[in-house]
């Protein structure tokens, strides 16, 4: 797991906190960037509620923890120790805003970005395509092939991208065997027209907890609330 503690972080003194103060704040600190909801911290602490919440409420005046927007569970609340930033599985990461709400507009601007590259590139690997959408620079900040990546598996999903591997022979010559590549399905004007509707914001192309989601299981598209509202699109 990746921590990104903060460089000029300290360890507060000890004795500025309760003693249900620090068993809080331990608890919340060993979660590191993941974070820990309210409820699960009266049920590992056995501590009762109206001194979870008092002591919740001295840490935050302190600036020992913060609270985070839980993308999944946003009626939650979810703190974390303040020399922690929370992970991307937390927050979304760069698809969803402060508010935790999916930055759809952006979105669609990126997939149209990839659409351009992959049907100027004819056939191209998710590398390919952050490579040439970095060189454009339409971007003021850069994104990883990763998460590229999750715009290009999204336009999949739209059907406005073929995904195969390639064979190193033909159109995939310049593609080592065994790459994951993908092309344009269909003309740009056909591809045009068919993203306007529900399908151009699909949200589970860069849900970053996709691989977790199972019809019944704690992450799943009955409980999803942004799959929810695209169906009633």
């Amino acid at each position: 797991m990746s921590k990104r503690k903060r460089p000029d972080s300290n360890v507060p003194p000890s004795q500025s906190m309760t003693e249900q103060e620090k068993i809080l704040y331990s608890l919340i600190q060993s979660k590191q960037d993941s974070g820990i909801w309210s409820r699960d911290m009266k049920r590992e602490t056995s501590l009762p509620d109206n001194v979870v919440d008092k002591s919740l409420k001295s840490l935050l005046s302190k600036g020992l923890i913060k609270e985070v927007v839980n993308v999944q569970f946003k009626g939650r609340k979810h703190y974390l120790a303040s020399e922690f930033e929370p992970s991307p599985e937390l927050t979304g990461g760069k698809w969803y805003n402060e508010e935790g709400r999916l930055e759809s507009e952006f979105i669609n601007f990126l997939k149209d970005q990839c659409l351009k590259h992959i049907r100027n590139l004819k056939i191209a690997t998710v590398d390919m395509v952050a490579d040439a959408i970095q060189r454009s620079r339409v971007l003021k900040v850069e994104y990883s092939s990763h998460e590229i990546g999750d715009i290009v598996r999204a336009l999949v999903l739209d059907n406005d991208v073929i995904e195969m591997r390639s064979n190193g022979v033909g159109e995939f010559a310049s593609i080592p065997t065994g790459r994951m590549c993908y092309k344009c399905s269909r003309s740009p004007d056909a591809a045009k027209e068919a993203r306007v509707g529900a399908m151009a914001s699909i949200p589970c192309g860069v849900c970053p907890r996709i691989a977790h989601c199972t019809p019944g299981g704690i992450i799943s598209p009955t409980t999803c609330e942004y799959y929810s509202k695209w169906l009633d699109f």
